[in-house]
């Protein structure tokens, strides 16, 4: 079963130095803007990104986006194209934003 991810456990998942597979699906002037260092990939890129992500398919996909509505819908395309372990970020980079303070 995948869960999905609150940013307390991201955040210290990073902390740790994990190396995780991480996707922020939002546009790129939000990523400007502000970023946790994830990989971009705006959510109407997605589909043309699937060949680059299958060797992925059954490893840990951490997604996130503004409030957790877009990569909410990733998570749920790239589950439909097969992929086993994709997990979103609860709340999204506002939760980060309210909840983590660095």
């Amino acid at each position: 079963m995948n869960t999905d991810i609150t940013v307390q456990e991201l955040h210290e998942r990073l902390q740790k130095g994990e190396k995780l597979n991480l996707f922020d699906v939002r546009e790129l002037h939000e990523y400007e803007a502000f970023n946790i260092g994830a990989t971009l990939i705006p959510l109407g890129e997605l589909p043309g990104k699937l060949a680059d992500l299958a060797p992925l398919k059954n490893e840990e996909i951490i997604v996130h986006c503004r409030s957790g509505a877009r990569s909410g819908n990733a998570k749920m395309y790239l589950n439909s194209e097969g992929f086993t372990n994709v997990r979103n970020v609860l709340g999204g980079m506002n939760a980060w934003q309210t909840e983590i303070s660095e």
